[in-house]
């Protein structure tokens, strides 16, 4: 009863915290020019949107960041005397949160140096492709190398399978899964709205997972998540008041991946994430198609959101849609951990 209290209240500080920070981060914003410029081969009626603040993701970045924290150490200090408390009482779930909350941030702030520089030279290019990915490696190794110190080996947790050990190989594939987690959930971003409901959902999922492992601080760094992607929404829903910007985009990719390697179950991002890895491989298929049919395009546009748009779907219906199926997802995979892992 105590942790269900605690868990709800780390959604409603990270809620009001996050929508609170909207009423002062946007007049900031909008004062010192932070504002989006469209890109010229986007769809013609988001021309209207530029202008628009962008770095808006700095509500829900502080409002997780100070919630998970303090969230942690009263968890931490539960039945002990603060002063009494001792390093060897930061146990594996607590490395994982802090960890966690370090690869969110440094993602966070690649996207923060990416939008200085689509503001600074006023068009929609900021940090090259390249310069993106080597920044994006860089603070997934530095991840893995944390996790490695702290004592965490190279096993993970697969439903009805049980425990594998993968080896080196553990170290390579959690890298690439990262930077390829973080930039499909960069690439979900084009729609007002919807890159938070869907890691809204994302979060509640994970969030239901780590409750029924008895991972309680995790399950409230989940809830304190949700909480805070619902108080950015108040500004972002349609229409969007500001956008998250890649300084948002890449903090929750990083953070998702967090969570996912905190419950030592990354394999779920598959179905967890499944609108995620639908909007990555339409850009994928998109451009392959392209290159080998020399000019032709399998969609009308990517992402696939966009595809939606021009198919005449309206910005809310899209987000509508696929927050519902993110839902259901989640939901299958909370049944898949319980009865592959936790019963």
């Amino acid at each position: 009863m105590v942790y269900g209290i605690w868990t709800f209240a780390a959604a409603i500080v990270a809620f009001i915290i996050s929508a609170v920070a909207g009423a002062f981060l946007i007049p900031m914003l909008r004062k010192l020019h932070f504002g989006q410029t469209i890109l010229e081969d986007g769809p013609k009626w988001h021309k209207k949107k530029q202008g628009t603040p962008i770095m808006g993701g700095f509500m829900f970045i502080i409002a997780i960041t100070v919630v998970t924290i303090i969230s942690t150490i009263i968890y931490l200090c539960i039945g002990k005397n603060f002063i009494n408390l001792y390093f060897a009482d930061i146990n594996k779930e607590t490395v994982m949160i802090f960890a966690g909350l370090f690869l969110a941030l440094a993602n966070g702030a690649i996207g923060f140096i990416d939008d200085y520089t689509k503001v600074v030279k006023k068009r929609n290019l900021g940090l090259t492709a390249k310069q993106k990915l080597v920044l994006q490696f860089a603070a997934a190794i530095a991840y893995i190398i944390i996790l490695a110190v702290a004592g965490c080996g190279t096993e993970t947790t697969i439903p009805f399978v049980g425990r594998v050990d993968l080896g080196f190989f553990y170290y390579i594939i959690s890298a690439i899964v990262i930077v390829g987690i973080v930039n499909a959930v960069n690439l979900t971003d084009g729609v007002d709205g919807l890159d938070g409901s869907i890691t809204f959902f994302v979060c509640i999922s994970f969030m239901v997972i780590a409750c029924m492992m008895s991972a309680l601080g995790i399950t409230a760094w989940c809830a304190a998540s949700a909480g805070a992607c619902l108080g950015f929404l108040v500004w972002n829903f349609h229409p969007a008041k500001v956008f998250m910007g890649d300084t948002g985009s890449l903090f929750l990719g990083g953070l998702v991946c967090a969570i996912a390697f905190a419950v030592d179950m990354p394999i779920l991002l598959l179905p967890i994430g499944i609108v995620y890895l639908c909007e990555m491989f339409s850009v994928i298929l998109q451009v392959s198609y392209f290159k080998a049919t020399h000019g032709k395009r399998l969609f009308k546009m990517s992402p696939i959101h966009h595809h939606f748009e021009m198919c005449g779907w309206s910005e809310v219906k899209i987000v509508s849609v696929f927050s519902i199926v993110t839902a259901i997802f989640g939901a299958i995979s909370a049944f898949i951990a319980y009865f592959g892992v936790v019963a």
